[in-house]
């Protein structure tokens, strides 16, 4: 395909925004947990294994479809696997059965793989600042994870919890057209077979020191991001707040500002900052949950807190992106199969143990859960910059 110059300019928004679209229905579903359990006359403990569920089913499709990206057409991949949403996500908004409804949940997750297979494709083509044009990609996917829930509570509270994943569908048909007419074609260099691909996918597991460090840091950073949303959502909607869904989602906007500021370190990650980074992002988790320890129901502490805990878990995110892709071009999908896979299982090993820890002792127990995962990430980036891992 001859790619012109003005649609050279929007490839990358065009991406960011796609990829922020698809990946947002992992989360839709968090604000609504309340509204979804009411609906069908199950405990929170049961409606909260829909987001489990849907972090498992993005960690299969990581495994199983996301490294056909280095052997088929990206380009066909993501339309075919983002029209598999499409349909998933008109069953999502229909469904009456709860058992349906975890199904779907699962469905929802593994056809939301294009996301991962559209950022290391940003990687390929701004190869001269990788971590920045990775940034802006992975800036529209936390955008789309963060303004998931703003739109999630508001659209609940409007019309139903039903009308989160009609809504869905629009932006993903939207963005299936925009891709079609926007992304490039970009060469295959992989001449296996599938055996042979998910073999050389294992292999770099091996192979590379660095992904094995980057993807066990990144497993614990989202199992607390996973774990601190999804709890919270219990939190905000008990004593002393009683909040509604859109309430509780409209803390999403002052994530998304922690957001926007997370691709910053994929510019320090460039010049080579990259455990100076890690250290500083890990730091500021850890402070954040401390701070929630000591003032558990206080408004403006939570507020500072989902601003630079989001900053601390996005961009130890893009830190680690910047050195896996650094690692072999010719495998970004495969590294990315390797992260992403971990990373997943990690976020919803996280909702399980959030889950179990409110279940135990609310709040307070889910706090303790999510920083001893953090002293666990601090403890992964100490080994890895003495490369003892």
């Amino acid at each position: 395909m001859i790619f012109s110059k003005s649609k050279e300019k929007l490839v990358i928004p065009i991406m960011a925004i796609s990829a922020g679209s698809i990946v947002a229905n992992l989360y839709y579903s968090q604000p609504i947990l309340n509204r979804i359990a009411h609906s069908f006359g199950r405990p929170e403990s049961q409606v909260g294994k829909i987001s489990m569920l849907s972090q498992l089913g993005y960690g299969v499709g990581m495994f199983f479809l996301l490294p056909l990206g280095d052997k088929v057409n990206r380009k066909k991949l993501i339309l075919g696997v983002c029209i598999l949403l499409l349909l998933a996500l008109l069953v999502m908004a229909r469904v009456d059965n709860f058992s349906l409804l975890l199904v779907t949940s699962f469905l929802l997750g593994l056809f939301s793989t294009p996301t991962q297979i559209l950022l290391p494709m940003a990687a390929i083509l701004g190869r001269e600042n990788r971590g920045k044009t990775v940034g802006k990609v992975f800036s529209g996917i936390l955008t789309g994870i963060l303004g998931s829930r703003i739109i999630s509570g508001w659209l609940a509270d409007l019309w139903g919890w039903q009308s989160v994943f009609i809504f869905s569908a629009v932006l993903v048909l939207i963005s299936c057209v925009l891709l079609y007419y926007f992304l490039p074609e970009i060469p295959i260099k992989f001449k296996g077979n599938y055996v042979n691909l998910l073999q050389s996918t294992l292999q770099l597991v091996k192979q590379y020191k660095t992904l094995r460090q980057a993807a066990l840091l990144g497993a614990f950073t989202f199992g607390i991001f996973c774990s601190f949303w999804t709890t919270l959502t219990f939190h905000l909607s008990g004593t002393p707040f009683h909040y509604s869904a859109a309430e509780i989602g409209m803390f999403g906007i002052i994530a998304i500002g922690g957001a926007l500021v997370a691709p910053y370190f994929g510019k320090l990650a460039d010049k080579g900052n990259v455990f100076n980074n890690l250290f500083l992002t890990i730091g500021m988790i850890i402070i954040s949950l401390i701070s929630l320890q000591l003032f558990p129901v206080s408004v403006v502490v939570l507020c500072l807190v989902i601003f630079f805990l989001d900053i601390g878990v996005q961009a130890t995110q893009i830190t680690n992106f910047t050195r896996i892709y650094a690692l072999n071009e010719e495998a970004h999908s495969r590294l990315n199969t390797v992260y992403m896979t971990t990373y997943f299982i990690g976020g919803a090993m996280g909702t399980f143990f959030g889950l179990l820890s409110w279940k135990i002792g609310g709040w307070n127990v889910a706090l303790w859960q999510m920083l001893l995962w953090s002293l666990i990430a601090l403890v992964i980036v100490i080994l890895s910059k003495k490369d003892r891992l």
